[in-house]
């Protein structure tokens, strides 16, 4: 027996030796130099797990550099103050709103050209680093606290302060604390086009006022710009108000898929891009006329408020194309679609009119047509989910309900329409999976080949839609579907009369 105090210690030693020198090429001049990670951690001797285990440790020690980066940056901003800088209206004093962001910061203006000097890049990449570490340090505790910890990663703090940097200065702090609050517990599970996509909604739900006059200001800033792209190819940017982008977009996707139809077989992407030259090009030429394509989802009283023309704070923001927008921007494109009327919600001109119910906890329960819902009301049927089926295709109304739930492919982090998907059993029909809705997920094809294909990984889904996809390398990522919000909604689809996937061509995997 040991006596009461006594402990006993367990030591083990392992080598740590870099490769030998004699395989080392150094430069000329140069005698010596730092071990490097992988001769201290020799990647070789790790197993899979090891290796996704370090790289994941590497995300967290960037995001770790990423905040201390911010705060220098932030730091050395106080250190060049705008007392010295020539103020509006003297002699020598810089024009355009750029400047005065700056001076209203107590910042020098010529601090991003130093800043730039330190990191040796652009000057408009200084400032956009400037920007962003002052929000999330100044306006974002709580995102920051998040990236210093290692919890976020840099691209997702960037991706929040974006959002809600200069654009969003109009909303005080406290508006923008309640966004943070919504906003940062689910980050690390969206993608970073879905994080951007959350932010806009929820300050747009919080801030309507504010939105609607950022919206204006924006307005002023439209433009067309062009740039070169290389290998003969240049890109053609138009920023305009989201109602004329979208019917823009609309106009000329549904005028390349009738030359789709028509047997033309260049891929859609091309089609579209030649459709658009030739309406600004030669606008004096006749096409056929065909109905466009646009989706809009809202809550019950937001579209109660589009049509009266109040912004309601605090109401779900009306969703047009995946983009947030106010009451005000949805009253004007639905009007434009002629779907509110004195006599209540109709189908816009040569268009379709469905909706989406959900429950109180955003789960979908149903995606019906207007006439199959007042047939359900006349007959005292409630609305639910379409039953499975005893074969292996789905039901139209399984892959309406399927591709209404889950709006994109829902491999984790992919962001291709549904449109673009397949409906995949998650448990394949073959091993006794059902074609039941609570079994279907859309997967674009690389993601389809990638679950049916790829070796060691594995999907699993609740009935709700929820999805686990664990790597091979045993990291579990979880996938939900948009679900819309945590209250009862019905949501307005407008849809061409026309079918629109069938035609799509998928994107290159």
């Amino acid at each position: 027996m040991f006596p009461p105090e006594a402990f006993g210690v367990g030591v083990t030693v392992a080598e740590l030796s870099p490769a030998p020198w004699d395989d080392v090429v150094l430069p000329p001049g140069v005698v010596s130099r730092p071990s490097r990670m992988g001769e201290l951690l020799p990647v070789a001797l790790m197993t899979p797990e090891q290796k996704a285990a370090q790289l994941q440790r590497v995300e967290e020690a960037e995001a770790v550099l990423a905040a201390f980066k911010a705060e220098l940056v932030v730091g050395l901003a106080a250190d060049r103050p705008a007392t010295g800088d020539r103020r509006p209206g003297q002699t020598g004093a810089a024009s355009g709103e750029w400047a005065a962001e700056l001076l209203d910061e107590g910042v020098s203006e010529f601090f991003p050209d130093e800043l730039a000097s330190v990191l040796n890049c652009s000057r408009k990449a200084a400032t956009l680093l400037w920007e962003r570490s002052t929000t999330l340090r100044r306006r974002l505790p709580a995102t920051w606290a998040a990236l210093a910890d290692g919890w976020l990663d840099w691209p997702r703090a960037r991706a929040i302060a974006a959002e809600l940097g200069w654009p969003a200065r109009q909303s005080p702090d406290e508006v923008l604390a309640v966004v943070e609050a919504v906003v940062l517990p689910q980050a690390t599970g969206l993608s970073i086009t879905q994080l951007r996509a959350l932010v806009r909604k929820e300050l747009t739900r919080v801030d309507p006022s504010a939105a609607d006059r950022r919206r204006k200001k924006a307005e002023r800033d439209a433009d067309v710009t062009v740039r070169g792209l290389g290998d003969g190819m240049g890109e053609l940017r138009a920023t305009m108000p989201l109602p004329e982008a979208s019917a823009t977009r609309a106009a000329v996707d549904a005028q390349a898929h009738a030359l789709k139809r028509a047997g033309d077989d260049r891929p859609i992407g091309q089609l579209r891009s030649a459709v658009l030259h030739d309406l600004v090009a030669h606008p004096w030429e006749e096409r056929s006329a065909v109905s466009a394509h646009v989706e809009v989802v809202a809550a019950l009283d937001t579209l109660e408020s589009a049509a009266a023309g109040a912004p309601g704070a605090g109401r779900e923001p009306v969703v047009v194309d995946g983009e947030p927008v106010t009451a005000a921007v949805a009253r004007e494109l639905l009007e434009r679609l002629d779907a509110l009327c004195p006599g209540g919600l109709q189908a816009p001109t040569d268009g379709t009119l469905s909706l989406v119910v959900t429950d109180d906890s955003g789960r979908l329960l149903a995606a019906v047509t207007r006439r199959e819902l007042e047939t359900a009301v006349g007959r005292g049927k409630g609305l639910c989910p379409p039953p499975a089926v005893n074969r292996y295709q789905p039901a139209p109304a399984q892959q309406r309900f399927v591709r209404t739930r889950d709006r994109t492919c829902r491999h984790p982090g992919c962001a291709n329409r549904a449109a673009w998907a397949d409906l995949d059993h998650v448990v394949a029909h073959a091993e006794g999976g059902e074609t039941d809705c609570a079994n279907l997920c859309c997967l674009c094809r690389r993601h389809h080949r990638l679950k049916t294909h790829a070796r060691g990984w594995h999907y699993e889904m609740t009935p709700d839609g929820i999805l686990t996809v664990t790597t091979p390398s045993g990291v579990p990522r979880v996938s939900r579907p948009p679900g819309m919000t945590a209250e009862a909604l019905t949501v307005l689809r407008v849809t061409s009369e026309r079918q629109r996937a069938s035609d799509e061509d998928p994107p290159p995997f």
